[in-house]
């Protein structure tokens, strides 16, 4: 299981830092890192949805408490860890070999069939007018439009996908490991949205070949959005960056 892979190693990195900070919010959630070289965000995607009901078995929040609960099959639990992992791998990414270039840059220009895995409109569009031929999978029905697949769909169709681009909330509702064994045949594989802040080696040896994501730069400004529920009052304190996976 991937997420337990990447738990392990999260942990291993936690030494000399310290939980500033936390909230399980909308519609992010998001955990504060701090060390001697400054602080980090992290965020992870909260789905609603996908909330059942929830009984707290974390009595003492701590970063080793939190990501311990990375892999849990409580998404609260499964939520704070991932936005955890984010903190903790922003705090040491080295964007040296990152681009800030738009995630659509990386497509060939014949590309085959394209997935994107989650209902992004904008990106969707612009796909289509690109001429690819573009398959949308949601798993929320509230995000469904006509041209909008079930996520039921993607164990028969990814195999016949020459490029995926996957909404990083993948991590949170544990199916990025279907995803990534069923693209067998993509060349092209990117997780895409802040909730994808890993460090890239924790992705190495998968399909995943790229990080699409965003690195907070005014933590102050990024903090206040979250705080207010505000997508964009978030995003006006991040850098988009896309990197490589090795």
């Amino acid at each position: 299981m991937l997420l337990r892979r990447i738990k392990r190693e999260a942990l291993k990195l936690v030494d000399g830092l310290e939980l500033v900070d936390f909230g399980f919010a909308l519609p992010y959630t998001w955990v504060l890192v701090g060390g001697e070289n400054g602080k980090a965000l992290g965020v992870a995607m909260t789905l609603p949805e996908e909330v059942q009901r929830y009984t707290n078995s974390i009595s003492e929040p701590s970063l080793e408490a939190f990501i311990e609960k990375a892999d849990s099959l409580n998404v609260i639990e499964r939520t704070l860890g991932l936005a955890t992992i984010n903190a903790v791998s922003q705090y040491y990414i080295d964007l040296s070999d990152a681009t800030n270039v738009d995630v659509l840059e990386l497509l060939p220009e014949k590309a085959g069939k394209v997935a994107l895995i989650g209902n992004m409109p904008p990106l969707a569009r612009e796909l289509r007018e690109r001429g690819y031929a573009l398959y949308v999978f949601e798993r929320n029905p509230k995000l469904w439009d006509r041209e909008t697949l079930s996520d039921t769909l993607e164990y028969h169709l990814l195999p016949e996908m020459d490029i995926v681009i996957a909404s990083a909330s993948c991590l949170v509702n544990g199916t990025v490991d279907m995803l990534i064994d069923r693209a067998e045949n993509a060349e092209l594989f990117v997780l895409t949205g802040p909730t994808g802040q890993l460090l890239p080696e924790f992705l190495s040896g998968t399909r995943v070949t790229h990080l699409a994501s965003m690195k907070v730069v005014d933590i102050e400004k990024a903090l206040l959005g979250l705080k207010l529920g505000s997508f964009r009052g978030f995003e006006k304190g991040n850098q988009k960056y896309v990197i490589p996976v090795p």
